[in-house]
């Protein structure tokens, strides 16, 4: 597969698709799995219908699964059109440093320069799997 084929091109963009995907639904879930708090503490206290209610009644949960369902669609794209050895790591490494960046920017979470480092290593190993 040459680097500028269609199908490579088709297999980038689902892999970018899985990606972008992945860290919105990352992102929402973090976001409402906040909003509902320490499930393990609210189910001693409150039991498993409040657990199931608060988190399947939070707007945020929703929308997380629903861009995880489409990450997981756009994996299978990308995986019909480019082989797994590229499309895995690929997909795994744009999702790890979208999350560390979405997580800075939408969660407020501190990202320290370990994780920063670690992200700067996998893109590396994404261009390398690129090239």
């Amino acid at each position: 597969m040459t680097l500028f084929s269609t199908a490579s091109v088709y297999t980038w963009a689902a892999v970018l698709a899985v990606a972008v995907a992945s860290v919105v639904g990352d992102v929402l879930l973090s976001r409402a799995m906040k909003q509902v708090g320490d499930v393990n503490d609210l189910w001693r206290h409150r039991g498993v219908r409040t657990v199931m209610s608060q988190t399947l009644g939070n707007p945020n949960f929703f929308a997380g699964v629903t861009a995880m369902a489409l990450a997981f669609f756009s994996l299978l794209f990308a995986l019909s059109w480019g082989d797994v050895s590229l499309v895995g790591p690929a997909a795994a490494s744009l999702t790890f440093i979208g999350n560390a960046f979405a997580a800075k920017i939408f969660l407020h979470e501190k990202v320290d320069r370990r994780r920063w480092i670690a992200a700067v290593l996998v893109a590396a190993g994404v261009a390398l799997l690129a090239g």
